[in-house]
This record gives structure tokens, sequence and C-alpha cells, in this order.
């Protein structure tokens, strides 16, 4: 044999030696991996074989892992042949060679650091509501997740049956780990939604225009409108013209209305509507409807000390002095009326320009004949004079005359003289006038 065949041949064997040297390098490293495998651990594979209740996962070990179906995902067709996957080592049995893993707690254990995440930066997420259960919704976000009624949305809802299978946009409130516990919540994200509309039409908006609405709900102080994703007020002396008992005697919710804005406050979001406003004022038509001297039927809305107030035509109030009030003296409106009486009223005057109205109950009514033998008191006399005899000794009184005693400019005793003569010869005087 040549020199060069002997060369080539050592050659040869040297490759060979290091190539075995290499192989049982490997072969020794990879029985250290095999040998720290242990339950518990985070290992990689590629899925080798899926049947209905399992899959086969080849992670580089010494026999195939399995995954049973109940530990492959939240999501089974998530799994699919040829996909790598990341498994925790659920149990392991070299005698027996089985290799239990799972897909599903690593997975689970993604998702709660997800949770947190989304947590932290409020992140709107979307989920499909899978189930309804008293007192909210079960959504689907890789665990359990749960939606309380009150959260669902910015109103009350009565019956949530129509939500199943509904896709709901949702931000993380609170979660649990130890419990398997997570709430959601649609509301905060419509309501900040609502809030940043609601700034942007305030923005649109000034004094004066005039907007359709929609009556929102009522309440003892007035109606709230919506006109067009925002709510504005309408107090309730700006509902009619006429005066108002409660909202619901005008509108009722989901009525179609006019309004016209009368403030806005952007700083407090609050916007003053008025109904009233949008519609021809009751003074309009006065000076075409009525005319002084003219007899008419009016309700008696409020009775004060000086006399009484009733509403001639809806929105139109004039004043009946309590001195136009009977024929008779009266001390006060409610000896004679009450409020919600209809009473026959004649028109005195009309002012438009101050909206104003006087009013007479007693010119509508026949004055009352004098008792027999009593004289008529004359025009020309004084008020003191035709004054009741009561009220003439009152002014007499010790009080009366002490009031005046403490005015330095007028004499109590000539006080008294000028009553006394003017009581018994104010006729006589009279006569020598003439």
């Amino acid at each position: 044999m040549s020199d060069e065949v002997k060369v080539e041949d050592q050659t040869q064997e040297v490759q060979e030696a290091q190539e075995t040297a290499v192989s049982q390098a490997e072969a020794e490293h990879a029985l250290n991996n095999v040998a720290v495998l242990k339950k518990g651990a985070t290992v990689k594979g590629k899925i080798v074989k899926v049947d209905a209740d399992q899959a086969f996962v080849d992670i580089g070990y010494k026999y195939d892992g399995v995954i049973p179906v109940r530990e492959l995902s939240t999501d089974a067709e998530a799994t699919l042949l040829g996909q790598e996957v990341e498994l925790k080592v659920v149990s392991i049995n070299d005698a027996k060679e089985t290799l239990v893993l799972s897909k599903r707690v690593v997975d689970n254990s993604k998702v709660w650091e997800s949770l947190q995440g989304q947590l932290d930066s409020k992140e709107i997420i979307e989920a499909t509501v899978a189930e309804v259960v008293k007192g909210g919704l079960v959504v689907d976000i890789g665990v359990r997740g749960f939606v309380p009624a009150s959260m669902v949305e910015r109103q009350f809802v009565e019956d949530f049956s129509s939500y199943k299978g509904r896709t709901l946009r949702l931000r993380v409130k609170e979660i649990d780990r130890e419990k398997n516990k997570v709430i959601l919540s649609q509301k905060d994200i419509l309501d900040e939604e609502f809030e940043a509309n609601k700034k942007k039409i305030i923005e649109g908006l000034q004094v004066g225009q005039v907007l359709d609405g929609t009556v929102q709900r009522l309440t003892q102080f007035g109606a709230f409108i919506d006109i067009g994703g925002i709510d504005g007020l309408v107090h309730i002396s700006e509902l009619a013209w006429h005066h108002v008992e409660q909202a619901s005697d005008v509108v009722k919710e989901g009525d179609k209305v006019k309004v016209q804005i009368l403030k806005l406050d952007p700083s407090n979001d609050k916007i003053s509507l008025s109904i009233k406003a949008t519609q021809e004022g009751p003074w309009s038509n006065v000076e075409r409807e009525f005319k002084a001297g003219d007899i008419v039927t009016g309700t008696v809305k409020r009775l004060a000390a000086f006399g009484a107030f009733v509403e001639v035509a809806p929105g139109v109030e004039g004043l009946v002095h309590i001195s136009q009030i009977a024929h008779r003296h009266i001390g006060t409106p409610h000896e004679v009326l009450k409020e919600g009486q209809e009473v026959q009223v004649k028109i005195l005057e009309i002012n438009t320009a101050e909206k104003r109205v006087s009013l007479s109950i007693k010119d509508t009514e026949e004055a009352p004949e004098a008792p027999a033998g009593a004289a008529a008191p004359s025009a020309g006399k004084p008020d003191r004079e035709r004054q009741p005899r009561g009220d003439r000794d009152r002014g007499n009184s010790a009080s009366h005359q002490k009031e005046i005693a403490g005015n330095e400019n007028v004499s109590l005793s000539n006080q008294g003289l000028s009553m006394t003569l003017g009581e018994r010869f104010g006729d006589k005087l009279s006569k020598f006038k003439k």
C-alpha cells in the first residue's frame, strides 16, 4: 500500500472520530437537558399529531409529550398541526414514558399578564357575550370575565336576554387572579364618549338658537330635553306662557318640541332652554281680543293682601284691586274669593307695554240698595267722613293720638278739635261753602 493511501485512511479515521465525539457531546447535552425536565417546567415544542381528545408534541425529549384536549386552550381551533407552542409540564413518568403537557396554563398566565397591562393602561378591548346571568353578563376574554348589569349601558336595562352573542367594547375595572375574577365595564367608555361629544356640541351652540328636541324625562322643576346627544333643562316657568303646576300638564316623555337656548354654561355642562320662547306670546293678541269696558270670564289664580290675580286668557293675568272686588268693605280678598274660582270681571284698563290689565269684579254686579233712612254720602265729602264710625273712632284712639303727638308739626289739641268739628258740623260747613 502506498504512502498516499495510508494518509487518506488516517484522515478519514480522524474525521470519523471527530464526528463521533460531536455526536456523543450532543447526546450528552441532550441527556443533561432531559435530566432537568421536571413538573412545572415551561418548554417549547411542535405539534406533530392531533387526535379528537389529545395532541402529541415533540419537545426534543426522548419521547413525545401529550396535551389532553382539556389542556389545549380556551380556543381549541388555535391548536394546529405543525404549530410551535409553549407548554407547561403537568406530569412526567419516564418509567411509563408518559409526559403530560398543558397549553391552557401557559395561555392563562399570558392572559392575566395582558389583563394587568390593560387595567393599567385603560385599554379598550372587545369581547363577545357568552352568557346572560343574574346580575350581568359573562364574556370570554381568555378567562371568564364578568360585566355587572350597572356597567353595561349608561341607562338602566331591564332585560339583557338580547345581549347574548353581542360584541361589547369593554375596559378592565378589577382583576383578582387568585379568585379567578375579572370585572369589566362598557359604561365607563360610553360615559367618556358622551362627555366628549357633549363638550363638542356645546361649543357649536349659541344663545338664542332654536333647535328641535325630544323630551327625555320630567322632574318637579321642569323637563330635560335631548337636543342631539346632549340634554338641556327647560325650567317649569319656561314650559308655557301660562302658569304650569307640573311639567306633565304640558309635555310627556318622547314628545318632539322646539326649544330656544336661553343660557350656556360650558364649564358646568349646563344648558338652559325655553319652549315658550319659541311660541307667540299671549300678550301679542290682547289688544285685538280685548278692550276696556269688556266683561269677560276669568279664573282666580292667586290671592294677595292687595287684591286678586285673575287669568282672562292663557298666560294673561290681570289684577283686581281689593277695592274692586266687592261693593262692601272687605279686609282681605280671601273673604270672598278662592283660588281656582271662576268670576266675571270688567276690563278697566289695558297696558300691553307693561303687560298689565286692571280689572273689576264689583263693576259686573249691581250695587246693593242703601238701607232705608240712610243718607248717601256726599261726593264732595272727604274720605274720612265716609268711613264707618268704628274707623273714625280708631282714629281718636290713644295709640293713634300718641303717633300723631310724635310729629312736632301737628298739635294734638288742634287735631282733636279739628276732628270734632269736622264730624259734628261737616254738613253745615259745606252749605256755607256753597
